[in-house]
């Protein structure tokens, strides 16, 4: 199957990159011409299932769409102008000027790179006056700062990558080149582009793995004795699941009292997750069987793994008692769900060798370190008390102490101040949590 890439911009920005994009056989490319900025909203709204990455002509057109969020970054990109572009129109510049040039204005490309290529190809002689910036400037400001800049005769000639701005500079009679991406600069970004395509594709063909627990109260543990009653709920509760398989196309299983299994492929369930759709599931099961779930899914590149996934999700959702949906993915990374826009990450798996050498003679797992590290982030603090981390972990204040004492043991959080509590006793100690 061919990988499809939409690509957007100007019409004859467009035409050089399907011109050099014939040298991919195996890739189907699409024109998105546009005129104004706002039109790119409506392309990639309309056309978004159509293709499988995008191809911006530059860095506002992309940018533009990242700042109203109609993409994500990794579905994306753009030929830089820096390096083998840029070089290009120089040198185009000085034989078309016929002198070699020693003042210039340029826009867009950032200041780094700018710098980057001077000393490189040891451009020192040549003064640049710059105008970098991050997301969208307007055209008229880009023009008057080329305008004010030869009119003072600072520059002898204008280098800018907007055309809009080329052309506006051309009607007022000043020295103008586009910068435009250079064919190598297009292909690089093309090849980028289709093996970011193939390992999407490759990710969403992941097995995955939902599995569905039965939260058992003192209440249905009794009703186990009474089997009609809960075979009924059982009933119901397979009922909404099998409607839930016929969406996301995967096979439910039964796998003893209370556990279940559903069947399919990362990419089926992918959109579930951002959304609010499992969580909405686990709401509709309590309210329509009666039963309390919680879910656990995993990800794995073979079922065995996937299932091993589901079942560390599982036992992480026991031990923290109130996360109704944990996620394990290949990589061992866990995520719980807290609502339809929150979610935390973070690593089971080793930290590395240095906080490997500095855990070795702990009491506490790598686990419970990442965990902290994710909700310090997510807090947004670097100081915490003993309340603090036993509001976070959902666990004894002597608890979150014990972990506090061995971190602080092992170099990664230093007492910085104590708090009076409020009641009688001897006050808390403020940690700072150094190892962020």
């Amino acid at each position: 199957m061919k990988v499809k890439i939409g690509i957007i911009g100007p019409s004859d920005s467009i035409e050089r990159i399907m011109l050099v994009g014939k040298e991919f056989k195996s890739v189907e490319m699409f024109s998105f011409p546009y005129t104004a900025l706002e039109e790119i909203d409506l392309i990639i709204n309309n056309n978004r299932g159509s293709v499988d990455q995008w191809m911006f002509s530059g860095q506002v057109p992309f940018t533009y769409a990242m700042s109203l969020d109609l993409l994500k970054e990794n579905e994306g990109g753009f030929a830089e102008l820096y390096g083998s572009s840029f070089l290009g129109t120089l040198l185009e510049a000085q034989v078309k000027e016929e002198k070699i040039l020693k003042t210039v204005s340029l826009d867009t490309i950032r200041q780094d790179r700018i710098e980057m290529n001077r000393n490189f190809f040891s451009l020192q002689a040549i003064n640049f006056h710059s105008y970098s910036y991050e997301g969208i400037v307007a055209v008229e400001d880009l023009v008057s700062f080329h305008q004010e800049l030869y009119e003072d005769k600072k520059i002898e000639v204008a280098f800018t990558c907007i055309q809009a701005v080329y052309r506006k500079l051309k009607k007022l009679n000043i020295p103008c080149y586009r910068v435009i991406p250079s064919d190598l600069a297009i292909l690089s970004t093309l090849e980028i582009l289709i093996e970011r395509a193939h390992s999407l594709r490759y990710r969403k063909s992941q097995i995955a793995i939902l599995g569905i627990e039965v939260i058992h109260t003192q209440a249905s543990l009794e009703e186990m004795h009474y089997s009609h009653k809960m075979k009924i709920k059982e009933l119901e509760l397979k009922r909404l699941m099998l409607r839930f398989a016929e969406e996301v196309n995967g096979s439910f299983v039964q796998f003893g009292d209370g556990l279940f299994f559903l069947f399919t492929t990362r990419g089926e369930l992918e959109w579930h997750i951002e959304g609010e759709s499992l969580l909405q599931l686990v709401e509709d099961i309590n309210v329509q069987s009666g039963l309390k779930v919680r879910l656990g899914l995993g990800f794995g590149e073979t079922v065995l793994a996937a299932e091993e996934n589901v079942r560390q999700a599982f036992h992480h959702a026991r031990a923290q008692g109130s996360s109704t949906l944990v996620c394990v993915n290949e990589d061992r990374e866990i995520t719980e769900f807290v609502g339809s826009t929150d979610k935390l990450s973070f690593q089971s798996r080793s930290l590395g060798e240095e906080w490997e050498e500095k855990l070795k003679d702990l009491s506490i797992s790598p686990t419970i370190v990442s965990r902290i590290k994710s909700l310090a982030h997510y807090y947004q603090k670097d100081v915490v008390t003993s309340q603090d981390l036993a509001s976070w972990l959902k666990s004894t204040e002597r608890n979150a102490r014990r972990i506090l004492t061995e971190m602080e043991r092992s170099g990664l959080i230093k007492v910085s101040g104590e708090e009076q509590s409020g009641h009688r006793g001897r006050p808390r100690k403020i940690y700072q949590l150094s190892f962020l």
